[in-house]
């Protein structure tokens, strides 16, 4: 089982960080931290989360996390985990 992220979620999750530095850089660290412990758990989690909004798609997943969406599927064929991207939500 693999996970991988998009050169999207990259990019958007650099410029959360970003745009983060003004805070306390243990706040930074800690929202890093515990984003990365669950996309590492989403293979044995999967089946929690609930369909996309943003995506429009069945088979599009979505994780909250503080304030934030994060839309991944699950590649089947190749037992993989995609992470999509990573969205503020107003």
């Amino acid at each position: 089982m693999k996970i991988v992220v998009t050169q999207t979620f990259e990019q958007q999750m650099q410029d959360i960080l970003e745009n983060m530095l003004t805070q306390e850089p243990e706040t930074v660290q800690s929202f890093k931290i515990y984003l990365d412990t669950i996309l590492l758990n989403i293979p044995t989690k999967a089946a929690k989360y609930k369909q996309s909004t943003l995506m429009g798609s069945e088979h599009v997943q979505e994780i909250e996390h503080e304030g934030y969406k994060i839309p991944f599927y699950h590649d089947k064929q190749n037992n993989t985990y995609v992470i999509l991207g990573i969205i503020k939500v107003l």
